[in-house]
């Protein structure tokens, strides 16, 4: 634990995925899990999906050799206080939060995260978007179930599973409180993330998700990236035979996302971000939780 009585944070969210920032440039905070788990405790703490820990990359063991592509680590810690390789709607928030301190502007930017150094561009008008990576399209029939329902889904992979089912009405996915029944079991040996999926208009839908290990969320951002590039595909359309990109429009609960596919497979995901408080973390509090 750093010596400061107090320490800096911020909280922010994109499309209502909500986040814990703590700005560490040189690394000198010890967040242990049970410090984020506190942290991100929506009654006993500030509340949030994750944290960002904010990290010069040349301060950071797992991001120094990232240092000369990207100044800044995003060191991700999902809200149980678990380690994770990235989140499309994280590395928003943690651009709008250097954009806000002053630690970029407006335009092209390098993000360093466990998952690679991901290209940002921050937008006149207030958007931001995150280079996502390519889609997998693993073969084999898949089906997802809810009650007695029984829907085939595509089988996507965007560095994390996802099955994606076309239905009527969102209704229809249920409570999403525990996770969809799918076969064949040998498709997703670790579970999945399952998204349902209607049409809203041309090359326009809407999903709710139940995100593996965390149930219903308002919005991930890799779901609606295996969102798209499913319903291209439903719609015949694949930018890398036709060389032409291919948008859509994504409503998840918390908000819109827009999603391109290139021609080269890349996969862009704009929205927005958003901080919404700042203050201090009592670290008297923080080390009462934690045991320090």
């Amino acid at each position: 634990m750093s010596t400061r009585t107090r320490i800096a944070f911020l909280k922010g969210h994109g499309t209502e995925n909500d986040f814990v920032i703590v700005p560490d440039p040189e690394n000198t905070i010890d967040l242990p899990p049970a410090a984020v788990a506190a942290l991100c405790d929506r009654r006993a703490g500030i509340g949030g999906d994750g944290l960002l820990h904010v990290v010069r990359s040349a301060a950071h063991p797992e991001a120094r050799h990232m240092a000369a592509e990207a100044e800044w680590f995003m060191d991700y810690r999902n809200g149980d206080g678990s380690i994770a390789e990235m989140c499309g709607n994280g590395v928003r928030v943690f651009a709008r939060y250097l954009q806000r301190a002053g630690h970029v502007t407006e335009g092209d930017i390098a993000v360093a995260t466990r998952g690679g150094v991901k290209a940002v561009h921050i937008a006149k008008d207030g958007d931001v978007t995150v280079g996502m990576g390519r889609a997998l399209l693993p073969e084999g029939d898949v089906a997802v179930s809810v009650g007695e329902r029984t829907w085939p889904a595509r089988n996507v992979n965007m560095g994390n599973p996802h099955a994606v089912a076309f239905v009527d009405d969102l209704s229809h996915a249920g409570d999403l409180l525990s996770p969809p029944p799918f076969r064949p079991a040998a498709a997703y040996p670790d579970g999945v993330n399952v998204e349902f999926v209607i049409d809203r208009g041309p090359r326009h839908v809407a999903l709710r998700v139940h995100e593996r290990g965390a149930g219903e969320t308002r919005s991930c951002g890799t779901g609606a990236c295996a969102v798209a590039v499913a319903t291209a595909r439903r719609d015949g359309a694949d930018p890398a035979a036709t060389g032409v990109p291919a948008t859509y429009t994504v409503d998840v609960p918390g908000g819109t996302l827009v999603i391109t596919e290139q021609p080269d497979g890349e996969i862009e995901m704009t929205g927005p971000a958003v901080i919404v408080a700042e203050g201090e973390i009592d670290s008297v509090w923080l080390e009462s939780v934690t045991g320090a």
